[in-house]
């Protein structure tokens, strides 16, 4: 069975993990991704390791786990751009695509002629996803902008960690580089509306991704507050600033999340915890009151949640509908039950070593089901099959280009 974008190519002159991601998603859900990349070095996180894959002797192979993490279902064709040569040829696939995505420097690609006015003269109906720092205009434009900056820069560092006053605060980056991820999944959005656009008759498509307009846009409720309330909200580390109590808190044995959302919830817990009158203080009625009351009804379940331990309070609350959760490492969450059940680990056959374990797509189709059918690439794995099959070229003219350090 194919995916539903089975029917179409994407080319990625993307590199790191905001383009990938993307390009990534739509290999995922059937397109044919041809990703570009430059002869000997290829994608930057191709170095970024270790940790590398072992092969079948436990040995490093030359494949990092970085790249492994953006690049499944890709076909690999290495490319030297900036080449003459080389880039007659992207403008040659470029013909025969629907979505060319790409993340150089702003007005990069222009000096080789492949700008989006450049290749819309040569396919009409191209989608060209266009991922930058800052922008294609603005002041900042010409910035390069990575993830850790574009965290600080857009606001979510000053969101992220404990207040000032508590010992280790301080604004902190997110363990993962959400900036790229999440513009990678509004480049899918914007993609995919694109081409339903394109379909319907309206041409093709430049899309301006910007990492900092992605990082300020998922600020949402804490955004919100500050542009309603016009002051700006503080650190409030594992709580929450409009729902309380909402956070992490300790227990005789480890931690517990308590993520109580209604006031009913709120009074299960009090009822579970042996305080049902604490349910009825006026300064803990309902969430508001909650929220001005933050220090007292906090200190108070402190109290009530260090006399248990973590699995009790979880098989207390849990099948009374009381949002609760462990915080567990990652070899504690591919170990859960649910994750194990919904399949977030799979393994792929990998020329390199054998299986090798990739975590899954979230998307759950009923009746297509996502299939997994090219495992992330060794360097220009695909070239001569891209070069001879697509483009028709024979076993001399790839080896010219190899020779010529084109490929």
């Amino acid at each position: 069975m194919q995916g539903p974008l089975s029917h179409l190519r994407v080319l990625d002159l993307s590199r790191v993990l905001a383009g990938p991601w993307a390009s990534q998603n739509l290999a995922d859900l059937g397109a044919e991704v041809i990703k570009i990349e430059r002869p000997t070095r290829g994608d930057d996180t191709r170095a970024w390791g270790p940790p590398f894959l072992k092969n079948g002797e436990g040995e490093d192979t030359l494949e990092t786990a970085y790249f492994l993490c953006a690049n499944r279902g890709k076909k690999s064709l290495t490319l030297d751009i900036a080449s003459e040569r080389g880039s007659q040829i992207v403008r040659e696939l470029a013909a025969k695509s629907d979505v060319l995505i790409e993340n150089f420097k702003t007005g990069d690609l222009q000096r080789y002629g492949l700008s989006y006015d450049d290749l819309k003269a040569i396919n009409p109906q191209l989608v060209y996803c266009s991922i930058t720092g800052f922008g294609q205009q603005g002041p900042f434009a010409a910035q390069a902008g990575y993830d850790f900056m574009i965290q600080g820069t857009g606001g979510l560092m000053s969101l992220t960690g404990e207040p000032d006053d508590v010992a280790g605060g301080g604004p902190k980056k997110v363990g993962v580089p959400v900036a790229d991820l999440m513009t990678g999944m509004y480049a899918t959005v914007a993609i995919l509306a694109a081409l339903m656009r394109r379909d319907k008759g309206g041409g093709g498509e430049h899309i301006d991704m910007a990492l900092l307009d992605c990082q300020v846009a998922m600020l949402s409720n804490q955004a919100q507050n500050y542009l309603i309330s016009g002051k700006v909200p503080p650190r409030y580390g594992n709580a929450h600033p409009n729902v309380v109590p909402y956070q992490a808190f300790p227990t005789v044995d480890g931690h517990i999340i308590i993520a109580i959302g209604n006031d009913f919830q709120f009074g299960k817990f009090c009822q579970v915890a042996g305080e049902p009158a604490l349910a009825r203080d006026p300064r803990f009625l309902t969430n508001a009151d909650r929220v001005r009351h933050r220090g007292a009804i906090v200190a108070e379940m402190a109290r009530l949640v260090l006399a248990k331990g973590t699995q009790q309070w979880l098989s207390l609350l849990g099948p009374l509908g009381v949002p609760c959760g462990p915080i567990n490492d990652l070899a504690q969450t591919f170990e859960h039950p649910q994750i194990q059940h919904r399949g977030m680990k799979l393994q792929m056959e990998h020329p390199s070593s054998g299986p090798v374990p990739l975590v899954a797509n979230p998307i759950r189709f009923k009746e297509s089901p996502i299939r997994y059918h090219l495992p992330p690439p060794l360097l220009g794995e695909h070239s001569q099959t891209i070069l001879s099959e697509l483009l028709g070229m024979d076993d001399s003219q790839v080896q010219a280009l190899r020779d010529g350090g084109v490929v």
